[in-house]
């Protein structure tokens, strides 16, 4: 319970306070040195107002031999916000740099992702309103509130 409640504080208003910027400033660290499991990058984007490149830490999400990212807090945080304006092109890191293009999913194929995400990311189910056990007709529901990005290499979207 106490933990559910630290991470809300955290993210309160669906925006990092000060302690969750810096964990996730380490978190995008050790995640792009590939020192942590196979579910964690780094994903790397440019700020569309900055200009800077902007790291944070992410889970990755194996789906029907696909990868996938999810916003936990919903579409209105500044990562989905620069992944819109650069049009998909981002790094991921972990271990090593590839470059990639994420494609946001339609709102009717999110649904298998968001249980799967659910099951690899149990720090994001305070934020996300069914439980991972939940029947995949509740994950149906809430889909539209949750962006969902495959990872596609940017070697293979050069074609399209």
């Amino acid at each position: 319970m106490f933990y559910t409640q630290l991470l809300r504080w955290m993210y309160r208003g669906h925006h990092p306070n000060g302690i969750a910027r810096f964990m996730n400033r380490i978190g995008a660290i050790i995640a792009s040195l590939g020192i942590t499991s196979h579910l964690m990058v780094s994903l790397e984007v440019m700020g569309r107002h900055s200009g800077h490149l902007i790291s944070l830490p992410l889970v990755i999400v194996y789906h029907n031999e696909r990868r996938y990212l999810v916003s936990m807090l919903g579409a209105n945080v500044q990562w989905v916000k620069n992944v819109m304006a650069s049009q998909g092109k981002a790094i991921l890191r972990s271990g090593i740099r590839e470059q990639v293009v994420l494609h946001e999913i339609p709102i009717d194929q999110r649904a298998p992702i968001l249980k799967a995400y659910l099951q690899r990311a149990p720090g994001a189910r305070p934020y996300i309103s069914v439980k991972n056990t939940a029947p995949l007709a509740d994950f149906e529901r809430i889909a539209a509130n949750y962006p969902v990005f495959e990872v596609l290499p940017a070697s293979e979207t050069a074609s399209m």
